[in-house]
């Protein structure tokens, strides 16, 4: 197993941007798939973005075009680049990880503890 760690939430007005990262212990990302999913209150989860051990990149529509997620094998990290940010856009973000991208989709793996992203009007 591989354990997930979360960074970079806060606090952000509409239209700001904010970067969050995954960091795993010890092993690399190399032979696993990641992503990322959130939860507002009262909300179950709801897949944001993932991407494959070739880096293939996979988003919901309601982030496509706004949100970035990226790899960094050789620093055992995952992140998020979130730009023009709605107040929709507010939850906790959790990072996943699992051997291939379907499984990571499917909420299907290994979790972080979750970042709170607040954007405010």
């Amino acid at each position: 197993q591989v354990q997930l760690v979360e960074s970079g939430g806060g606090l952000v007005q509409a239209g700001g941007s904010l970067r969050l990262f995954c960091s795993a212990s010890g092993s690399t990302f190399s032979t696993y798939a990641a992503g990322w999913f959130r939860q507002a209150p009262g909300k179950d989860r709801e897949f944001v973005a993932a991407i494959s051990r070739n880096s293939n990149t996979y988003y919901s529509d309601s982030v496509k075009g706004r949100f970035t997620i990226a790899r960094d094998d050789a620093k055992n990290t995952v992140w998020l680049q979130m730009n023009s940010l709605k107040p929709e856009d507010t939850g906790v973000y959790y990072c996943v990880a699992a051997p291939v991208v379907s499984l990571v989709r499917g909420a299907l793996g290994s979790w972080g503890q979750g970042t709170q992203v607040l954007v405010s009007t």
